[in-house]
């Protein structure tokens, strides 16, 4: 595809040779110069078209651009694995969020998404996804891997709230500080935190999020649709049409079935 910066050179060249034709005092000894000018103009436009066609070329090459994010249009297959949960296990309803311990507008999001659940105490649960942004959050990852290993002592969800509330303080040993206050066995917290099992979890994680397009954290699906209204509202404009449809469903298959 042609550049927009550059004129076709038909009208180059109409508009150069209507340059030199322009009238005005011009003697016939001028004629071999203006002829000479008309010469190099020429060629210098076939050297530009050349040019032109060649970034058309390389342009035409190049690979795709990856999209912006996931397709509001699709529902992503998102396994909760081994990843934490809150809310009934058989919910119709799962919200799956990608979040970053040191993302600001993550921990703003956290009222947000227990609002959501409260709206559906029996019909949605929350499966909660590590997507540490490492190259703007130094110490997101030894977060989500002190998570992870509060999990392996079923206290994610304490360990959790405590790194949300003291995201500016994330230090190891601040980290350390926190899974005391939470009651874990610290020795076995460490360990953890090093083991490859832990370190597993949160690389696969990552690497659904990447899959799915995720690029930015806090990123939330709902049935695997991307909510793109981070609002109530949002949730329920997903939330609802499920759960309208799903009552129908069951509806008709009463009705078939007496």
């Amino acid at each position: 595809m042609q550049s927009t910066a550059f004129l076709p050179r038909a009208v180059w060249l109409g508009a150069v040779l209507a340059a030199l034709y322009l009238p005005g005092c011009r003697g016939d000894s001028g004629v071999d110069e203006l002829r000479e000018q008309q010469r190099q103009i020429l060629a210098k436009l076939n050297t530009l078209d050349e040019k032109i066609d060649k970034m058309a070329a390389r342009a035409s090459a190049l690979p795709p651009r990856p999209p912006a994010g996931p397709d509001p249009a699709r529902a992503y297959n998102l396994p909760p694995g081994t990843s934490p949960t809150k809310g009934p296990a058989d919910a119709s309803i799962t919200i799956v969020e990608f979040s970053d311990y040191q993302c600001p507008f993550c921990a703003r999001s956290e009222p947000l998404v227990k609002e959501a659940l409260a709206a559906y105490p029996t019909q949605a649960r929350l499966v909660y996804k590590h997507f540490p942004l490492t190259s703007i959050h130094p110490q997101a990852m030894t977060a989500a891997l002190a998570a992870v290993a509060a999990q392996q002592q079923g206290k994610f969800w304490e360990m959790h709230e405590k790194l949300f509330a003291n995201q500016h303080n994330l230090a190891p040993e601040q980290i350390k500080q926190y899974a005391g206050e939470i009651g874990l066995n610290l020795a076995k917290f460490e360990a953890d935190m090093q083991s490859d099992q832990v370190k597993a979890q949160v690389q696969e994680d990552v690497q659904l999020a990447q899959r799915v397009g995720v690029r930015g954290t806090p990123t939330i699906f709902v049935n695997g649709k991307i909510v793109q209204n981070r609002s109530l509202d949002g949730f329920k404009e997903i939330i609802d049409p499920i759960l309208k449809d799903a009552a129908a469903a069951k509806q008709e298959g009463h009705k078939q079935g007496s």
